[in-house]
């Protein structure tokens, strides 16, 4: 579990924290590479315009390729939902993006500054979340946040204020965290993260464990800060959460990307076409009747998912109307973003690989 806050890199661990400061981190963990970060090449977005970017990111521990020759760029202002199996290699890349392992090979740079060289300037732009917070559960919430605040010095009560309010737990800030659900727990970690109001904000898993309500409250959380003009970039395993959240993802398996792009390119159907009809059976028989309709189905609501004479969902539908099968509802065909996830993985998410 960790933290990443302000000037220093704060690692919490059931309830204790162990803080390194901004020059150890850059003099210590940041020049442990022993080989030449090299720029990878093809890239058309201005420097100005991107908010991470990494070019060539390998990790390598002993024969073992953790992350292989990994290229991102990831936009000012969007939610990039950075995706893979298990195992793939996603949190070993978000701790390279932290500063926190060293880079075998490749280059990161964060708002167009070299995170090797230029950490203590990089570093409090960036706020984290990774996997579960360890917070203080016989503490109150907004003692909790004192207790951070304090570490990190210049952090005033109103911006406590400020940070309760947008997590939506000021009416529970006297509370102690132990009474807390685990969706509030996880929006107290983010306010944690929140205190030096970072440009971009990195979350690994931030909706692990939550019931429904807290999965809700988690994405209201990313759209408001997503409108308020930061940066996101999360790491989930819940697909339909990513799906009504990112703009844009990056899909990793056994650490070598597979796509970048943006959910739409991604969710994109193939010129089919969703049709509710009143009597579907027949209306697949008469369709699948057609050289245009062989592949016809039914989906499993009943609903027709066919193909149109030309790509044409006009002439599907004036071709079932004038089969007396008048449509309900006819519209394009999108994929949802795990039926695309799993494509592009195979079966490793179904083998927990």
């Amino acid at each position: 579990m960790l933290l990443l806050l302000a000037h220093q890199l704060s690692f919490l661990t059931d309830g204790k924290s162990i803080l390194l400061s901004e020059r150890q981190a850059q003099n210590g963990m940041l020049q442990e590479t022993q080989t030449p970060l090299t720029p990878g090449t093809g890239y058309t977005a201005s420097a100005e315009s991107l908010a991470l970017r990494t070019r060539g990111l390998t990790k390598r521990y002993g024969q073992r390729l953790a992350v292989a020759d990994l290229s991102l760029e990831v936009r000012r202002g969007e939610i990039f939902g950075f995706l893979g199996p298990n195992g793939a290699g996603k949190t070993t890349t978000i701790r390279m993006l932290l500063g926190l392992i060293t880079p075998t090979a490749g280059s990161i740079e964060i708002f167009g500054q070299d995170l090797r060289r230029r950490a203590s300037s990089v570093l409090p732009r960036v706020g984290a979340l990774i996997e579960t917070p360890a917070l203080y559960l016989y503490m109150s919430g907004r003692d909790n946040l004192r207790a951070v605040a304090a570490s990190l010095g210049g952090v005033s009560e109103r911006r406590i204020d400020e940070v309760l309010d947008l997590v939506g737990l000021r009416s529970r800030q006297k509370d102690r965290v132990k009474t807390y659900s685990l969706g509030m727990k996880q929006r107290l970690g983010v306010a944690l993260a929140l205190l030096h109001d970072p440009e971009l904000l990195i979350l690994d898993e931030p909706a692990n464990g939550l019931d429904p309500a807290g999965i809700v409250e988690m994405r209201d959380l990313l759209h408001t800060l997503a409108a308020q003009g930061k940066t996101i970039f999360v790491s989930s395993h819940l697909l339909s959460e990513v799906q009504q959240i990112c703009t844009r993802v990056g899909i990793i398996r056994l650490g070598r990307l597979v796509t970048e792009a943006s959910v739409e390119e991604l969710t994109r159907g193939r010129g089919e076409f969703v049709v509710r009809v009143e009597r579907p059976q027949e209306a697949l028989h008469l369709v699948r009747s057609q050289p245009w309709g062989v592949s016809a189905r039914l989906n499993e609501r009943g609903e027709l998912v066919s193909p149109a004479p030309g790509g044409r969902g006009r002439e599907l539908n004036r071709f079932l109307v004038e089969a007396g099968l008048i449509p309900e509802l006819l519209t394009p065909a999108t994929l949802d973003l795990e039926q695309v996830f799993l494509q592009l993985t195979g079966d490793d998410l179904a083998h927990g690989r």
